[in-house]
């Protein structure tokens, strides 16, 4: 799974493969590299360029002191003569520094945000074609948050964190070189420090990048506990677990708070850590530094001096910002960890490698054929169960929960690999087949009724995107939804809300219907499709499944035995078996399970007959 699991957390592993899995993120650069070296080229001009500052600003500071000696000026990198020509250097300075910098801040935007928008459209493309049981492992909240929290993680490292670190690296290579150049004897006490510094910054990113990643986890896990409330939030007010619910989001963030709070106190030590050696260091070549340009003949001039204390001071700076920046990539490391997990996870398309598209009439047969869910593999859902569903029948499937109805629609449609046996649809085995192209072949109208955000059209027009207002019109006629739809103010245009929660149960399913008539599929699935819907509602549904069954194979899931009498096969599940098989009467006759079942509802054999 991607997300946590529950209970204790297992320690996060810093593994080569999860620097390989981060640095895969960077291949979405290469289509723009060019203009991304072009960024890199004037991040270093500008960053050189600011090196000069503190040698300009020595020479100004220095120069209301004695005359330069002609040591001095010997080993001057420029030839300053006066106070005015310093500063009008210093203008051009910043201004070579304000154009290279404002190209490369614009250069690396646009170069994140083309990289970023191509990393979601893979991430989002590569999760809708993720195999069924990709979402039994994993909460949507989860996946969402991968998509927002952690792409947005890494838009910041990409466009600004990797940049600036880079640049206080050059600023630090830089200051040391000058200041060897300056003073060799200061500079080696300064550099003495850096290792040090640079041995704990790395020990301490690694650390940071722990507790980062186990904070995005739990941020990802608190984000689908959201989700799940604000989804079944029927449920949670009806139960009246308003309280258990907000027991469970408030321990998530504690433990989003713990895990971040703990970060900071680490980050906040090695600050100060920081801080203090290299305020200790600044004092200690200050007064070294001071004692340097005493004396007859002193070994450093004040020009020299100031330059060198303001190369330090900026090398000091780069050094302390250093830190911060380290773990902001590391962070997005983490980030960048989690997307291609899903990124390089198989899809649909690299398992299902069926390439057929044969003419499919709407014949199908199971073949001997045995399933466990992957996540269940001990446990046997169907064992062997064989049958022939020929073009146009209609065949019934009923059984007790559990028994293995909808596992049968869900191989229909080819969500799982069978485990034994064979699905050939025209005797054409459906591995074979291309799964795209054989779904475009069916249509499922389930019990409970996903609609999308948007108006009725749009809902409708799913089953065949881009069909125009007269096909979409008739196929809501033909599911008998056109009536209410013009009771709408807004007609077809109505917003059906999120998961369509403005409708009724009994419109959502028409719309559904309706969604089936226009994508005009050869085979059916009904899953329990009016087994929750009042008695005219469901009159008005099974009137408009009665017209979409008709010239196509069906498979109708039925609880309601009353629906299935006109079935040209009933199978009787039990147990991942088929018990009986027949026609209504057939069963009847059989006095098994089915005509218990027909007994225990109630149901007279003339009304089904």
């Amino acid at each position: 799974m991607l997300g946590p699991k529950k209970g204790k957390e297992p320690k996060i592993k810093l593994t080569k493969e999860s620097y390989q899995k981060a640095r895969g993120l960077f291949s979405y650069l290469k289509p723009y590299r060019v203009m991304f070296i072009i960024g890199w080229i004037f991040l270093v001009i500008s960053s050189i360029s600011m090196i000069l500052f503190p040698y300009l600003m020595g020479q100004l500071i220095g120069s209301s002191g004695a005359k330069a000696s002609s040591m001095e000026d010997s080993m001057s990198l420029l030839n300053v003569d006066n106070v005015n020509s310093v500063v009008m250097m210093l203008f051009l300075l910043f201004g070579i520094q304000s154009v290279f910098s404002y190209f490369r801040v614009v250069i690396f935007t646009n170069v994140t945000e083309n990289t970023l928008r191509d990393i979601r459209k893979s991430a989002f493309e590569r999760l809708i074609y993720m195999p069924m049981d990709f979402f039994n492992q994993n909460k949507v909240g989860e996946l969402t948050s991968r998509i927002s929290a952690d792409i947005s993680q890494v838009q910041e490292t990409l466009r600004t964190t990797i940049a600036e670190f880079f640049r206080q690296v050059i600023t630090i290579i830089g200051s040391i070189i000058l200041l060897l150049f300056i003073s060799w004897k200061l500079a080696l006490i300064m550099v003495a420090t850096v290792p040090v510094m640079a041995i704990i910054a790395v020990f301490f990113g690694r650390f940071i990048k722990k507790l980062s990643k186990q904070a995005q986890d739990f941020s990802a896990e608190s984000n689908s506990i959201v989700e799940e409330a604000l989804m079944g939030i029927s449920n949670v007010k009806s139960f009246t677990n308003e309280l258990f619910i907000l027991g469970k989001y408030q321990k998530s963030i504690d433990e989003i708070r713990a895990l971040n709070v703990k970060s900071g106190m680490w980050r906040g030590l090695f600050v100060s850590f920081i801080i203090f050696c290299m305020t200790g260091a600044i004092v200690f070549i200050v007064g070294q530094g001071v004692l340097m340009t005493q004396g007859a003949n002193p070994e450093l001039t004040v020009k020299e001096f100031s330059a060198f204390m303001l190369y330090t001071i900026m090398m000091v700076a780069s050094v302390g910002s250093v830190p911060d920046l380290y773990a902001g990539i590391q962070k997005a490391i983490g980030a960048s960890e989690n997307i291609m997990k899903i990124i390089q996870q198989s899809s649909e398309k690299d398992l299902h490698l069926g390439s057929q598209k044969p003419t499919l009439s709407g014949k199908v047969h199971f073949e001997n054929t045995c399933f466990s869910y992957p996540q269940r593999a001990d446990i046997e859902v169907l064992k062997g169960i064989t049958f022939t569903a020929n073009s146009n029948e209609t065949i019934a499937l009923v059984g007790s929960s559990g028994a293995g109805k909808s596992t049968i629609s869900s191989l229909l449609l080819n969500y799982y690999s069978v485990s034994e046996g064979a699905i050939l649809f025209d005797d054409v085995n459906c591995k074979d087949i291309d799964t795209e192209y054989l779904r475009s072949h069916m249509a499922i109208v389930p019990q409970e009724v996903i609609l999308f955000a948007g108006t009725i059209q749009d809902n409708i027009e799913f089953g065949r995107p881009g069909a125009n207002a007269e096909d979409v019109e008739l196929a809501a006629k033909q599911a008998n939804a056109l009536e209410f739809i013009n009771s709408f103010p807004e007609g077809m245009k109505t917003q059906v809300g999120d998961r369509g929660i403005q409708l009724s149960g009994g419109q959502k399913q028409r719309i559904a219907i309706a969604r089936a008539i226009l994508k005009n599929p050869t085979i059916l699935i009904l899953d329990e499709a009016t087994s929750a819907l009042d008695s005219e509602s469901e009159r008005l549904v099974q009137d408009a499944l009665d017209k979409l069954m008709i010239g196509r194979t069906s498979f109708v899931i039925a609880h309601r035995l009353s629906t299935i009498r006109k079935a040209n096969k009933i199978l009787v599940l039990n147990q991942g078996l088929i018990a009986e098989s027949g026609t209504h009467e057939e069963l009847i006759q059989l006095k098994g399970l089915y005509a218990n079942l027909v007994e225990l509802q109630g149901v007279e054999s003339e009304s089904i007959s």
